[in-house]
């Protein structure tokens, strides 16, 4: 089992920047690879980003590339989503979740049944 706790969201302004961090317990967390998601109102859940146990591999969402960071720190068993030069359309409730297969080269883990366990999530609002 693991337990995923996010916090960070909030009401921000186009242009800001936000971190959202992600508290994971249950299981070693170097044990996991992590993704974040999120989620609109009336939407279907997608992919934001990605990153591997030991941190040697990340990737993202092409809306987000550039822009959106992710980290983990192993020690503090904790993973970071670092948003910067947001946009009106990143408006979502974003989640974290892990994944407790092991990375498989040419299978990337974008889709939200790869992962095993959820946060319950934390909103992000951009105001234009």
């Amino acid at each position: 089992q693991v337990q995923l706790v996010e916090s960070g969201g909030g009401l921000v302004q186009a242009g800001d920047s936000l971190r959202l961090s992600c508290a994971a317990s249950g299981r070693t967390f170097s044990s996991v690879d992590m993704g974040w998601f999120r989620q609109s109102p009336g939407k279907e859940r997608e992919f934001v980003g990605y990153i591997s146990r030991s941190s040697r591999v990340t990737y993202y969402a092409n809306t987000v590339q550039g822009r959106f960071t992710i980290s983990r720190d192993n020690a503090k068993n904790t993973v970071y989503l670092q948003m910067n030069s947001l946009k009106f359309e990143d408006t979502a409730v974003y989640y974290c979740a892990a994944s407790l297969a092991p990375l498989t080269l040419g299978i990337y883990k974008t889709s939200a049944e790869k992962y095993d366990y959820w946060g319950q999530g934390t909103q992000v609002t951009v105001s234009s």
